[in-house]
């Protein structure tokens, strides 16, 4: 059974300053006194729970109503789903990058210098002198087809790390004007950060380990996600054999091409992103049987929001429309792109979740040119099982 305080974090970030564990055997009241020392030793210890998205996404996304992923998921996630996409959830990060930066007397203070650092494992030591200190943990990137998406801009500012992507080879046809091609889905990135964390002479905010015969200092920094899961479907009614395929990717526009490490706020950088997809036939749809054309879609999120400091569909503050294409396959040997107006479902799962849109092929004709061209249908966004087609 989960434990239900991984709905409010996924990890928690606890520092222990091991600052007399080197100089005194014994003793719970330090002595000699600290001041005695220009630094102190300290190591970070990294605890984390099982990331699941039953336990990240549980959020509103409208009055009163909690955000149930499982009960409109009809694709599923078999092992070439696996295969193709990677777990359907989060993936448990190993390996960290820490960054610290000293303010010196001055809580707050803009940073001025910075330590690296890279840790394998849940355990950092390194040397704190007393003052005031920030610290930002994230994640290494875990590269799954040897090429990595994400760069990480370090340089511009000392004060932040900005992360995005680059544009991809696949065109970008209902996007921003000042984008032509689609960019790529980042990688899973998680990060914590906390400033002004006090080490002192008098171990104000310390607690002694008797165990360890060392003071410790517990930060409550939460590693949250800064890179946003979204499950696409789309569900093929009385399909009868005329859609037969996908050609493996599809487009959602409208989504932030960067994002703030520090912060967890998404850039205003609105961009089209380039994720894989897959075809199935004969999925059971609560008694039926349907072809669903799914796949799993990674991004910064919306535009100018730090989704993980919004609880509820009510706070969320999006002027982007989200659009959904997809090239599908008939059976005749043409295709055709589909667009599906998807802005309302990404803005109530605004920390991630299911986009869902319906096809009734008894209302859709075989296209009979390829391409795209002579059939572009946009569907309107799915809401309460009904849907209408603007053709």
């Amino acid at each position: 059974m989960r434990n239900k305080n991984l709905r409010r974090a996924f990890a928690a970030l606890i520092f222990g300053s091991c600052s007399m564990g080197l100089f005194v055997q014994t003793a719970c009241t330090p002595e000699p006194p600290l001041h005695l020392y220009e630094s102190v030793p300290n190591e970070t210890q990294l605890v984390f729970a099982e990331l699941e998205l039953d336990a990240y996404w549980d959020y509103e996304i409208e009055y009163g109503v909690r955000y149930d992923w499982r009960a409109e998921w009809y694709y599923g996630w078999n092992e070439e789903d696996e295969r193709i996409f990677g777990p359907i959830g989060y993936t448990l990060p190993n390996v960290f990058n820490i960054r610290r930066y000293y303010t010196a007397d001055i809580p707050f203070a803009p940073h001025t210098s910075v330590q690296q650092h890279s840790i394998t494992g849940t355990l950092f030591q390194g040397m704190f002198a007393y003052g005031f200190w920030d610290m930002l943990v994230f994640n290494e990137v875990q590269i799954r087809d040897g090429a990595q998406s994400l760069v990480f801009d370090e340089q511009t500012t000392l004060d932040s790390i900005t992360v995005y992507t680059n544009q991809s080879m696949r065109p970008a046809r209902y996007s921003v004007p000042r984008h032509t091609h689609a960019y790529y889905q980042p990688e899973e990135l998680f990060a914590a950060y906390e400033q002004a964390i006090d080490i002192n002479r008098n171990l104000d905010g310390f607690v002694f380990d008797p165990d360890r015969n060392v003071w410790v200092k517990k930060l409550n920094m939460i590693l949250r996600p800064i890179t946003y899961i979204y499950l696409t479907q789309v569900i093929v009614h009385h399909n009868n054999g005329k859609i037969v395929g996908v050609d493996g990717s599809g487009n959602i526009s409208g989504m932030a091409r960067w994002s703030v490490l520090n912060s967890g706020r998404a850039g205003d950088d609105d961009i089209t992103v380039n994720f894989n997809t897959r075809w199935k036939t004969n999925c059971d749809k609560d008694g039926e049987s349907v072809d669903i054309a799914g796949g799993r879609l990674l991004t910064f999120g919306i535009c100018e929001q730090a989704s993980n400091n919004i609880r509820s569909y009510r706070e969320v503050r999006d002027t982007r429309r989200h659009f959904f294409d997809l090239n599908l396959q008939f059976n005749n040997g043409m295709d055709s792109t589909f667009v599906f107006d998807v802005t309302d479902q990404v803005r109530r799962r605004f920390k991630g979740g299911v986009l869902t849109v319906e096809l009734d092929m008894d209302t859709i004709a075989v296209p009979s040119r390829s391409g795209g061209s002579a059939f572009n249908a946009v569907v309107q966004d799915y809401v309460e099982e009904q849907y209408e087609f603007d053709m």
